[in-house]
């Protein structure tokens, strides 16, 4: 029994979502969000099975690494109201998860994906006003809980914060989110040892996409690869969103 559990570790699947996961825990580490954007969809085409909890589960892990290294620039007090709405979005998140098909659940990915891309493309400015983090705390969690893609709606606020700043409050507000959503996918289904254990191995591939990017950020240009995981990501969702509607 437990050789083959042990061979789902090795497979092909299992193999192509661990470099998927280091992919997107490099983009994370990097610019603040993006490991579910980058990861999602097509881990979703691997096996449904890695979507939403396993992805959940990393960003769990890798915000906790990335708030550590970025405690002395979080704001606890400014992520108060989006803290709150998160609750009450995880919530409706789950419920979604119950009710719609796989299928649904792949162009639900890709559209957010796709929405996601071009609202990091946005040229004008948005205040963080406490109502507009309440609004996007909300929807991070629907998002978040439904999809594991809870980033961009935060980002959009702080993303014009000072990167480390950024980092620090995003993975914050990520440790948290990533708990309620988890706590939520228990009822719905979503969560069980079979997800925990499919997990693991994803694990060290997310530590070495984490270590990789904290030895390299200061060398490659942020821009750069904020560029790259955009089109990435623009692949990824097209791809999700194809999946669906075949």
């Amino acid at each position: 029994m437990m050789k083959l559990m042990l061979s789902e570790w090795i497979s092909t699947p299992a193999l192509i979502a661990a470099f998927l996961i280091f992919v997107g825990s490099f983009v994370q580490t990097v610019i603040g969000f993006g490991l579910a954007i980058v990861a999602a969809p097509l881990l979703f085409l691997v096996s449904p099975d890695y979507v939403p909890a396993p992805i959940c589960l990393v960003a769990l892990f890798i915000s906790v690494l990335n708030a550590l290294k970025h405690r002395d620039s979080v704001e606890i007090g400014g992520l108060k109201m989006a803290l709150i709405g998160r609750v009450p979005g995880s919530v409706a998140g789950g419920v979604l998860l119950v009710m719609v098909s796989t299928d649904v659940l792949a162009l639900w990915l890709g559209f957010l994906v796709l929405f996601a891309v071009a609202v990091s493309l946005l040229p004008f400015r948005i205040e963080p006003t406490p109502m507009r983090m309440g609004v996007a705390g909300f929807f991070s969690g629907f998002f978040g809980t439904s999809s594991a893609i809870g980033g961009p709606p935060m980002a959009l606020l702080l993303q014009h914060q000072e990167a480390n700043q950024l980092r620090g409050n995003l993975s914050a507000f990520f440790v948290f989110s990533s708990i309620i959503s988890l706590i939520i996918q228990i009822p719905a289904g979503f969560l069980s040892w079979h997800h925990v254990w499919i997990t693991v191995p994803l694990i060290p591939a997310s530590w070495v996409g984490y270590k990789l990017a904290r030895k390299t950020t200061h060398s490659l240009p942020k821009e750069h690869i904020r560029m790259g995981a955009l089109l990435l990501c623009s692949v990824s969702g097209a791809t999700a969103v194809w999946k669906g509607l075949m």
